[in-house]
């Protein structure tokens, strides 16, 4: 029996998000599955239930599509970390204590983010295995939050509220540390809670150990 051709670009009746959210959501999880040279855009099209025409539509090229894809999970998390790090900014004027518990805040939300959403990790180190290759991304989509988070320690330490000669040292190597505890617990089968639990609880030693209270 033929079956009735489902028409372009409608998503599957279980799905009704956005076509172009849908699109961006499976070309997502397949270029962080796979890579960029590992999937084609007839994949994306299988994966999202439309035709390979819809995902031209609204995404172009395949770089575009991989463009696009950084670009999503980097609004996802600058709109989590902005958040946070206004409230951190806000902090440093109440003292060194309150500017400290923020800057915990901030990695707890760091952390947070990730864990719910392996898929971001997954999607930079796939990206990182060829460091040569679109680095551009990085400028775009990693770089400013980078620099927001080292612009806040900067001026925490201008501030009296803690010894910070190298922020860009420091935001990459949590940065690093936090994207190889996903890779960890998606390597787990279960829940992970433990591990979840003592990489946050690692986290704010780590913190705690750069950046001791002041002496009274």
């Amino acid at each position: 029996m033929t079956m009735p051709r489902r028409r372009p670009g409608r998503p599957r009746r279980d799905d009704q998000r956005p076509t172009h959210e849908l699109v961006l959501a499976a070309a997502t999880a397949l270029f962080a599955e796979r890579g960029f040279d590992a999937v084609s855009v007839r994949d994306v099209a299988a994966a999202a239930g439309v035709d390979v025409a819809t995902v031209a539509h609204h995404t172009g090229t395949k770089a575009q599509l991989y463009d696009a894809c950084f670009a999503r999970v980097f609004s996802a998390e600058r709109e989590v970390l902005e958040a946070a790090g206004q409230r951190a900014a806000e902090a440093l004027a109440a003292g060194p204590a309150q500017a400290l518990r923020a800057l915990h805040e901030l990695v707890d939300v760091f952390v947070d983010f990730l864990e719910d959403r392996p898929e971001t990790t997954a999607l930079w180190l796939r990206r990182w295995l060829e460091p040569q290759r679109h680095a551009e991304l990085d400028q775009r989509y990693s770089a400013p939050l980078y620099a927001q988070v080292e612009r806040l320690l900067a001026a925490a330490a201008g501030a009296g509220a803690l010894v910070e000669p190298a922020p860009h040292v420091t935001v990459r190597s949590l940065v690093w540390a936090v994207h190889g505890h996903v890779v960890a617990l998606a390597a787990r089968s279960g829940s992970g809670a433990r591990e979840r639990r003592e990489f946050r609880a690692f986290v704010h030693r780590f913190l705690d150990g750069l950046y001791p209270p002041a002496a009274s």
